[in-house]
């Protein structure tokens, strides 16, 4: 097999409006039209060439799961988005990326994930502090 990438991942919400406003408004995901109609309630979004389905059933408990969105500029996309009143954390080193986490309105993990460039947010000799995670550049 050759797998071409990531078609979609599914996202289990608990309310399709509030998430569809959440993930269209607040993280710049947009609706698609396309979605077939099944016996439960949900959503399609595109997201840079991929998709994020939404779909209106029980929510799992959160046990780390997750998606990563790549982003930029993570400095930039963590204040627009606590500039929407959402709790996002810090960005912080990940190999040789940094990542920062946030919740949807159902409770889902989404991760922000900014490849190859460390944040201004840092202080310069952080990447020795024992808080920090190790990088891959070591």
């Amino acid at each position: 097999m050759t797998p071409l990438g990531i078609h979609h991942v599914s996202i289990n919400v608990s309310d399709t409006a509030a998430a569809v406003e959440f993930y269209t408004s607040v993280l710049g995901l947009t609706a698609r039209h396309d979605r077939p109609n099944f016996s439960f309630a949900g959503a399609w979004l595109d997201l840079a060439g991929q998709q994020v389905h939404l779909l209106e059933i029980d929510v799992p408990d959160d046990c780390g799961q997750h998606f990563a969105i790549g982003v930029a500029d993570i400095d930039s996309v963590v204040a627009e988005i606590r500039g929407r009143g959402v709790i996002v954390s810090d960005p912080k080193p990940i190999g040789s990326g940094l990542q920062s986490f946030l919740h949807d309105p159902a409770g889902n993990l989404v991760e922000l994930n900014q490849a190859c460039k460390r944040s201004s947010n840092l202080h310069q000799g952080d990447e020795g502090r024992d808080d920090q995670p190790e990088t891959a550049e070591e």
